[in-house]
């Protein structure tokens, strides 16, 4: 499953980013966000969601929540 189909408030494991996107993968590592690292969903929006990870919060949209596989 993907951060667009997560519960809000349970924290899940990072399984892997499925992306072809270097600038991407990129921009999730700097983050914190790649595989094995914890992620939580805070809250969701209409364009994306916000989500907790390590000590941070982003506002991340459904393109980039739906590549992020827990």
């Amino acid at each position: 499953m993907n951060l667009t189909e997560a519960v809000v408030g349970e924290e899940y494991i990072v399984k892997e980013i499925q992306s072809d996107d270097e600038e991407l993968n990129a921009f999730l590592l700097s983050l914190g966000c790649y595989s094995g690292a914890p992620v939580t969903v805070i809250s969701r929006k209409k364009s994306g969601c916000v989500v907790s990870i390590k000590d941070g919060r982003y506002n991340i949209d459904n393109d980039l929540a739906a590549a992020i596989i827990v």
